[in-house]
């Protein structure tokens, strides 16, 4: 029997996913990809002696005990020697000069919270008290990714919900409510602002309980060599599989026929033909862009036309001269005095020390990163004139310099590398719709709402990735390249399989 091919447009993490186990599971695959690498967002860059990481902050489920894990061993990755996180982050208030530590010790963290907030004791109990619930359990990817919902049957659903029935309530009430309205209830404006920056403000706080709780299980790492130690091992694990990837490769068109997928056209003029599609690229180009929007249905068309995304990035980073050996992972400031760029005033910032690998520069030196929220608009426009681009780039590099400076004295003369990576930046590398690097923004709204791998009217094609599983991140992108396969093997008749060998 002659293998059935599939072509799958872009090599992010969903892409090397659906590619692997296409693979594993008897097609002939081919990747596509826009980058002159693989990784999508979850990338990295060297600029001089220093790698600069723009991707992958930590790692969820990288030791035995989460359902995540086998599926990093299946594709290639071997996490045990990623390093436990310890320390989540620290908040840092530039007005009080309070520094409270968020550690894998929920003891702890419920001690030190109350230390800076004894009003709010409540509250902080209440925080841990979730958190606590959800230690040891695999809901997140064993009952929330572990099977597609198109092939989830009426026993698939019971059990489901019976393997959730001890902690429904935290799925429902004020914890199925943002992350901010839930901090509201804080008399104090510093807790307020620790529990608003545990994640995005608009997740569910059953969210921000997970995390919490995967903390504390040690269920979450950092990656020593950065994003190219995690991403390199899945592409090689594609190839071995005897998988086929052309970089530097814009899929331009998707070839459709009899309302079938039949393949792709690139931007170079050539034609690739294929049994079946999958896109792993940005939702809103593949789907009225490659497509030209002629498979739309009315509930596609609100989400692209109503949903908000995940707000841009302005990342700074300095290869800096010297160690942070006593700094966590993460800090997050908030300023005394804000930022401005653009219309834009900025409150806060976030602080990456890359100090937990020897990856990312020379010995006794480190790549310092800052992380500023911004705008789409500002930056894709102001790139239409170079010089302007470049000059508000270097300003805005400078004045966040002088800011670390008040946290490190002297760390501007040790600087001996910076690189300003903006939205555009982002775009032009992943095409990701306004730069936006995980998709749509996670509210509890899109978190929980199902969306399908398919689009109405249109066979033999699919769709991974942030933009079918709303809230991205690592585990989400690579369940949904496995979750697009499975469907494809339900189709042909075929059993999944998943071997290692």
């Amino acid at each position: 029997m002659t293998e059935k091919s599939i072509i799958v447009i872009g090599a992010g993490l969903a892409g090397l996913s659906a590619g692997c186990y296409a693979q594993m599971n008897g097609y002939r695959s081919h990747i596509f990809e826009h980058n002159s690498k693989p990784g999508g967002v979850a990338t990295a860059w060297k600029r001089d002696s220093y790698l600069i990481d723009g991707g992958i902050h930590f790692l969820m489920g990288h030791r035995p005990g989460q359902p995540i894990y086998e599926l990093y061993r299946e594709l290639g990755v071997k996490t045990d020697a990623f390093p436990d996180l310890i320390t989540y982050g620290r908040l840092i208030d530039e007005a009080s000069g309070v520094r409270v530590d968020i550690t894998c010790d929920l003891e702890r963290l419920r001690h030190d919270l109350k230390a800076i907030a004894p009003g709010d004791a409540g509250l902080i109990d209440d925080l841990v008290t979730g958190a606590c619930a959800m230690q040891g359990s695999t809901i997140l990817f064993d009952e929330g990714m572990g099977k597609p919902p198109e092939l989830m049957n009426s026993l698939d659903r019971l059990k489901q919900f019976w393997d959730m029935r001890k902690l429904l309530k935290y799925f429902t009430g004020k914890y199925a409510k943002p992350l901010a309205e839930y901090a509201r209830a804080a008399k104090s404006l510093l807790l307020r602002r620790v529990l608003e920056n545990l994640f995005l403000p608009e997740v569910p706080v059953w969210f921000v309980f997970m995390l919490l709780a995967l903390l504390a299980d040690r269920q979450i790492g950092l990656l020593p060599k950065g994003c190219p130690g995690f991403v390199m091992p899945i592409e090689e694990r594609y190839r071995a599989l005897g998988g086929t990837i052309t970089y530097e490769a814009t899929v331009e068109e998707i070839i459709v026929e009899d309302d079938r997928a039949v393949g792709v056209r690139l931007t170079d003029g050539s034609t690739h033909l294929s049994d079946v599609i999958i896109s792993a690229a940005d939702g809103r180009s593949t789907i009225f862009k490659m497509l030209g929007g002629r498979y739309v249905d009315k509930e596609t068309r609100e989400r692209y036309g109503s949903w908000k995304l995940i707000r841009p990035v302005l990342m700074v980073s300095f290869g800096v001269s010297r160690e942070f050996p006593d700094d966590p992972h993460m800090s997050f400031i908030t300023l005394k005095d804000a930022i401005t760029t653009g219309t834009q005033e900025i409150g806060g910032i976030s602080l990456r020390i890359f100090n937990y690998g020897n990856g990312f520069a020379p010995p006794g030196k480190t790549v310092v990163q800052v992380i500023l929220e911004t705008e789409w608009d500002f930056w894709n426009d102001l790139q239409e004139e170079r010089e302007r681009y470049d000059a508000e780039k270097q300003r805005v590099a400078e004045e966040v310099l002088a800011r670390l400076d008040a946290h490190y004295p002297g760390i501007s003369s040790l600087v001996e590398v910076t690189d300003v990576a903006t939205p555009y930046t982002t775009w032009r590398y992943t095409m990701n719709q306004k730069g936006a690097y995980m998709g749509w923004l996670p509210t509890p709204k899109e978190l929980m709402t199902t969306i399908p791998r398919t689009l109405p009217g249109l066979a033999n094609f699919y769709m991974a990735g942030q933009w079918v599983l709303p809230g991205g991140g690592v585990p989400p992108c690579l369940y949904s390249g496995r979750h697009v396969v499975q469907i494809v093997c339900k189709r042909d008749r075929k059993p999944l399989s998943s071997t290692i060998g």
